[in-house]
């Protein structure tokens, strides 16, 4: 089976969608947040040498946070969805969205953006299981 035994108290897309929406939320917060504690340390919103350790962090903040929502939601493979739904979120704004994410239509992008990377990481997630079986 999976990591977990008990069955989802939601239908699994439902909480895949859900907690990928979340986290979509979380790395939003935590980029403002080391935006403006740039902003106060070096009057800018530049973090400089800081920038990718910063970023890193916050990715496995958001990776844990998802990986811990899913596995209390008793889904199964939450780290591995957890994981692999960040970073598809984090490929694609990197790939496409890096010069936009100062908008405002950003808040809402990111999050959906992580929902449907969660609902693909699980579709890998059970295809992995499958080829593993």
């Amino acid at each position: 089976m999976g990591e977990s035994e008990a069955e989802p108290p939601l239908p699994p897309v439902l909480i895949l969608a859900v907690v990928g929406l979340l986290c979509g939320f979380v790395t939003i917060g935590l980029v403002w947040a080391s935006e403006r504690g740039c902003e106060r340390f070096r009057d800018t919103t530049n973090c400089g040498a800081l920038g990718l350790p910063l970023l890193l962090v916050i990715v496995v903040v958001t990776m844990v946070a998802g990986a811990v929502a899913l596995r209390r939601l008793a889904m199964p493979h939450p780290r591995l969805v957890a994981f692999l739904g960040v970073a598809f979120m984090l490929a694609v704004v990197l790939a496409f969205l890096t010069g936009s994410l100062s908008s405002v239509w950003t808040l809402a992008v990111v999050p959906m953006l992580t929902a449907i990377t969660f609902l693909l990481a699980n579709l890998v997630a059970r295809l992995l299981e499958r080829a593993d079986a």
